[in-house]
């Protein structure tokens, strides 16, 4: 069998793809990511949204896709509207051999629900509060010590 014998199978995300084109990467995003809603869309077309194991929707964009796109840069944000306004997201372009961005793929961001540095502050004034200026518990006294 000689190479013009042998088919190469092959996919191609571009810049006009559809949502039909784009489902099958992201419902394997999805289940990569555990379920975690996925949603993409390319340059010229809406895309799909995927929760829950399915396409929920096959005409879908968010502010956050297209401002990735008009942007062409990665975004951590809470979005003002649409689905999933109010909750932390990651979106990301997909970019062309140019460096173009030719699509957008996003997820729900499940580390942006967790503000680490805010729940250390907080940790802090709660600690002032119960314990005042000294340590709490004092350096000398061991857990145990308080049983």
């Amino acid at each position: 069998m000689n190479s013009m014998d042998t088919a190469m199978d092959q996919y191609i995300v571009s810049a006009s793809s559809s949502a039909r084109d784009l489902a099958p990467i992201v419902v394997c995003i999805h289940d990569l990511l555990g379920r975690l809603p996925v949603t993409a869309r390319s340059r010229d077309h809406p895309g799909v949204r995927v929760e829950d194991g399915k396409v929920v929707d096959e005409a879908y964009t968010g502010p956050i896709l297209e401002e990735v796109l008009a942007e062409n840069v990665t975004l951590r944000v809470r979005p003002p509207r649409g689905p999933y306004k109010g909750i932390p997201v990651v979106v990301a372009p997909v970019r062309d051999e140019e460096g173009s961005a030719i699509g957008a793929i996003g997820i729900v961001d499940v580390t942006g629900i967790f503000d680490l540095a805010g729940f250390m502050e907080q940790n802090t004034v709660i600690r002032r509060q119960v314990c005042g200026e000294d340590p709490c518990p004092l350096p000398t006294e061991s857990p145990a010590a308080k049983r």
